[in-house]
């Protein structure tokens, strides 16, 4: 995955979290090392907040810059 300032992934599996997470919806996931180390990752949900899921929920994407601006308060 590229060195940008955020990550994306894509939701493969959303069983056990119908409400806060979308099958085949791109989300914004935010650096957590400690996470990581578990193999969750910390995604900014269907809530708005960011939350700990398992890494197994998605596959990280790569997005053109001008995809990445609409998920950044930049856009706004």
């Amino acid at each position: 995955m590229s060195n940008h300032r955020f990550r994306f992934a894509l939701c493969i599996d959303n069983a056990g979290y119908p409400v806060s997470l979308e099958k085949r919806k791109v989300y914004r996931i935010l650096p957590d090392p400690e996470a990581e180390r578990h193999h969750c990752l910390r995604v900014v949900d269907e809530s708005g907040e960011d939350y700990l899921y398992p890494e197994s929920c998605f596959v990280p994407i790569e997005l053109p810059r001008a995809a990445e601006a609409a998920f950044t308060e930049e856009a706004a």
